[in-house]
């Protein structure tokens, strides 16, 4: 019987990410791998031989022999997933969405652009009526969606509910990043054991924008960001997998910490009642013990598509503060992108 699952491509296949859309895509009911683009060093190849796989489980069967084409072949899927590196995105994108294809992308290139929506499924998917201007002012067929930073992610989703219910006036962040985040062979080993680093280039930068975007409104066809002041701080800490975020609020509205984890944990959107394919049940899992979050126990927790939240109490400076932890190359790059899709695809929004 025919593959009736839409065919996917995706730019930047052998790199962390572009591995992990290949794996999710593999065993998704809607979509499938059919062409996997990479750099020329790899082109030509086979996928097994060009891509040094080092995401979790075998490389899938269906992918192996699929040969690898390069950035400047022409594409038959409809839909296109990008983990490219940012210093090649911007034109192959373009060139994609110019063609008529769906872009969803993890690369940042796109992100603050004024016309292509910044998207977590759960927080902003009224931001997809973007696309049409998108597509008009830039006469595109195709269009562009990006998905956040991966600490934006987090950090967005857990705000959501709490912007929802109480506003929010100022936040603050610090970040405690894995060291996967930072692509493979990444950080050298002497600079990240026995050691935190504290700088990421240009990620706060992605972080006291991003989530303003995002929880922000796209009004006459323009993004309007949302006001509150966020500041950050991000690190690297010698862990594999999972960001953990220590977050200070001060609130609009007063709260407390059971007021705050109560709108966190009641907190359903868009994925959940469609019931698309790589939603999580819930998409905010608060913890109750005073040592979790932890990346090893909770970064899988709703194979790893949600963001969990801990220590929620009482801040003498801000007013509240707690702790968020997430994946960072499931929900925080392409599970994110491919939640996008499924979006798209439940609003009929997707080519071909």
């Amino acid at each position: 019987m025919a593959d009736q699952r839409i065919p996917c491509a995706v730019l930047g296949a052998t790199g962390n990410v572009g591995q992990r859309f290949v794996q999710l895509l593999d065993r998704h009911p809607w979509f499938r791998p059919a062409e996997l683009v990479a750099s020329e060093r790899s082109a030509g190849r086979r996928y097994a031989e060009a891509a040094d796989w080092r995401v979790d489980a075998e490389m899938p069967d269906s992918v192996r022999d699929l040969p690898v084409l390069s950035y400047d072949d022409d594409l038959q899927s409809p839909v296109v997933f990008s983990a490219l590196p940012g210093e090649v995105a911007g034109e192959i994108e373009q060139r994609m969405a110019r063609e008529g294809h769906a872009v969803l992308t993890n690369t940042s290139t796109h992100r603050m652009e004024p016309d292509v929506p910044l998207m977590i499924a759960e927080v902003n998917p009224d931001h997809v009526a973007a696309i049409a201007y998108q597509q008009a002012r830039r006469d595109w067929s195709g269009f562009i969606v990006a998905n956040a930073n991966c600490s934006a992610i987090h950090l967005t989703l857990a705000l959501k509910p709490v912007q929802a219910a109480f506003g929010l006036e100022a936040v603050m962040v610090t970040t405690l990043q894995a060291v996967s985040g930072a692509g493979y062979p990444g950080v050298p080993s002497m600079d990240m054991i026995d050691n935190v680093v504290p700088y990421i280039g240009n990620e706060e930068e992605k972080l006291e924008t991003e989530p303003r975007k995002m929880l922000g409104q796209f009004r006459d066809g323009t993004f309007v960001d949302a006001d509150f002041i966020l500041s950050t701080t991000c690190t690297r800490v010698p862990v594999r997998d999972g960001h953990t975020e220590s977050v200070n609020m001060r609130l609009r509205m007063p709260a407390t910490p059971e007021d705050v984890i109560d709108a966190m944990e009641r907190f359903q959107a868009a994925p959940q009642l469609l019931g698309l394919p790589s939603a999580p049940r819930r998409p905010i899992v608060v913890r109750r013990e005073q040592n979790r979050p932890q990346p090893v126990l909770d970064r899988e927790t709703e194979h790893g598509m949600a963001s969990v939240v801990g220590r929620v109490r009482v801040c003498p400076l801000m007013g509240i503060k707690f702790v968020v932890l997430g994946h960072n190359t499931l929900r925080g790059a392409a599970g994110a992108s491919i939640l996008n899709a499924e979006l798209l695809k439940a609003q009929e929004m997707l080519p071909g």
